[in-house]
């Protein structure tokens, strides 16, 4: 896992531009902290930013390709392939010799082999771009699922800039800086639009697209996308298909030359995974699992119950723990640890741009310093991300009455949390139109069986818009994080084989024994305690310390004294001098509110964007 950049330009020699390369390249040093590097032409630049993964000395980037002395094309590549030694075998087959144990070498081999169409070849996680010095043109690639990420912004005679992260693309004298009326809607509409971002004309490259620049242009290309046909399997067979591939694909994951954990949570899907790597462990020789788990000081004795947490994490922690026989570290985070201003700034610069869906402010925080925590001791962490928007582990699945007619389903709790801070700025930019575009579009792309009506459909059109939408803020958040502290966060659930097969399986195998999420529990039954196969579904813990909330508002309070804060123009100028008369003003307003005004003004100000609406 690493950070990338780049510029391609036609109508400049780059070769005049390394100051420029490295710069943008430097941008991704938190990404990859343990070498960096710059390859240059002519025509094209590519930089890389490298945490040391699989074959510490060999994998080193950019990596170059070359036949009797002359270069035949050049890589920077971020995230792991999990079939490389396959892909390797069958290059070695066909006459390849290779330098390196690296799967990125494999990469560079498989496309001087195969072209562009090698990317139907892969298993994993990456975004990379391979400059073809022979026909000169640069290929831009995303995984198919959106794991990893990657921006771009098109210049005039054809060229390119792009990055892992938006940051990068920010170094150059040429980035667009300015956030304009769809980038705020963008913003506060919480659809994740694929393709899109948040500041004007830097779109990242939707998941599962190939883009090819050169001299006559740019081509947008599709390599993958779900798709729906019959399920001609039964019961017991899916159920068996679903544990072989869990089983293949957590194997796969734990290959690595580093430390590497599982986050462990003791519900279904964290617990699963940890399950599965401690016996795949157990099989190659390698020891125990690793594990971590986060709580809050005094969150256990003043837990209370509600809607979306109705049981602590602990307790089931724990018995996953003796159960699997887990190497456990349980990190407890403090309420200084929380208002830290430094560790709130670094959360910020590593979101790279503001987040609403499933909450930003304390979950940002607590991800950060849980990961700081997990890098102490491991360099690759297993995540359960996916498996509720897989296997059906949210209500509106099964109460569609929860969300709104002609909107994506989690938008009307999503609106809830801005009806004052941000409530006439969303009038302004007409939000709920977006949103309602946004469902339109989803539903356009969605695949349908034909025939499919009722409760089968409405399951499948709420499995599709989690995973296209949902999921990818959630991926976003977990890359951009963990990232930041040179932790590389796999994603087992994410493999593009379990999500084809299990969104084409019957809603009634998803529910067969009146559950949520029966498929899965059922494929792996054998493997945990019964009480956390059927805890109920609890979110990520958030601090329950009143002093978080009265830190924020201070923090708002100060932001709208000083006058000239960037985000003042996006907020309801009656709440601002509501506060401004009474700073206790500011506790009416959500948690979320005053997060995400906190979250957009360090975000205009650290980048210096300008506002256009």
């Amino acid at each position: 896992m690493c950070g990338i950049a780049g510029w391609v330009d036609f109508t400049r020699d780059l070769r005049q531009e390394v100051a420029a390369v490295k710069a943008m390249t430097d941008t991704m040093a938190l990404r990859g902290p343990d070498a960096g590097d710059v390859w240059i032409t002519e025509h094209a630049a590519l930089g890389h930013r490298r945490l040391s993964i699989i074959d510490l000395e060999g994998g080193r980037q950019p990596m170059v390709a070359e036949e009797n002395g002359q270069v035949l094309a050049s890589l920077t590549y971020s995230g792991e392939v999990y079939n490389f030694q396959e892909l390797r075998e069958e290059l070695v087959g066909l006459g390849h010799r290779f330098r390196t144990r690296s799967d990125t070498e494999v990469v560079l081999r498989a496309y001087l082999q195969w072209g562009a169409d090698f990317v139907e070849r892969l298993n994993g996680m990456y975004a990379f771009a391979i400059w073809d010095a022979r026909s000169e043109e640069l290929l831009l690639v995303r995984d198919r699922v959106g794991i990893k990420p990657l921006y771009y912004q098109q210049l005039p005679g054809g060229g390119v800039l792009f990055g892992s992260e938006p940051k990068a693309i920010l170094a150059n004298r040429l980035a667009s800086r300015t956030v304009d009326a769809d980038g705020l809607r963008e913003i506060l509409a919480g659809t994740k639009a694929p393709g899109v971002g948040a500041i004007r004309d830097m779109p990242e490259l939707t998941p599962g697209y190939v883009l090819k620049v050169g001299r006559g242009g740019s081509t947008l290309s599709r390599y993958w996308k779900l798709e729906a046909h019959e399920h001609e399997d039964d019961l017991p067979t899916t159920i068996s298909t679903v544990r072989e591939l869990l089983e293949d694909i957590v194997t796969r994951q734990i290959v690595s030359d580093v430390p590497l954990c599982t986050m462990l949570s003791g519900g279904l899907d964290s617990s699963t995974l940890t399950a599965l790597a401690a016996i795949a462990k157990r099989q190659d020789g390698s020891g125990k699992v690793r594990s971590f788990a986060v709580d809050f000081a005094g969150y256990l004795d003043n837990f209370e119950p509600d809607l979306t947490h109705p049981t602590p994490d602990s307790p089931y922690v724990h018995e996953v723990v003796e159960h699997v026989g887990a190497d456990h570290n349980h990190i407890v985070l403090g309420n200084d640890d929380m208002i830290e201003a430094s560790v709130r700034r670094a959360v910020v610069r590593a979101m790279d741009w503001p987040v609403l869906i499933a909450g930003p402010g304390s979950m940002d925080i607590s991800l950060y310093l849980l990961f700081r925590a997990i890098r102490g001791q491991s360099t690759v962490a297993l995540t359960g991300e996916s498996a509720d928007e897989l296997f059906g582990g949210y209500p509106w699945f099964h109460h569609p009455e929860y969300g709104r007619p002609g909107t994506l389903p989690w938008t009307l709790a999503h609106n809830l949390g801005l009806p004052a801070l941000f409530g006439p700025l969303s009038a302004h930019l007409d939000v709920p139109s977006y949103q309602a575009d946004q469902y339109r579009q989803a539903v356009s792309g969605m695949p349908n069986l034909p025939g499919e009506s009722g409760r089968d459909k409405q399951f499948r059109e709420c499995t599709y818009f989690f995973l296209t939408r949902f999921m990818r803020t959630l991926l976003d958040r977990k890359d951009r994080l963990s990232m930041a502290l040179g932790l590389e966060v796999r994603v087992p659930f994410c493999d593009h084989r379990l999500q084809e097969y299990v969104f084409n399986a019957p809603r009634e195998f998803k529910t067969f024994d009146g559950q949520w999420k029966s498929l899965l529990r059922a494929a792996v039954k054998d493997l945990l305690p019964e009480s956390i196969l059927h805890r109920p579904k609890t979110g990520y813990p958030i601090s329950n310390d009143t002093a978080y909330d009265t830190y924020v508002q201070e923090q708002f309070g100060k932001l709208l004294a000083a006058g000239d804060a960037p985000v003042l123009p996006l907020l309801n100028p009656t709440v601002v001098e509501d506060v401004r008369r009474d700073q206790t003003a500011a506790g009416k307003l959500t948690r979320i509110e005053v997060d995400m005004a906190l979250h957009i003004n360090e975000w205009l100000s650290a980048y210096d964007l300008a506002l256009d609406f």
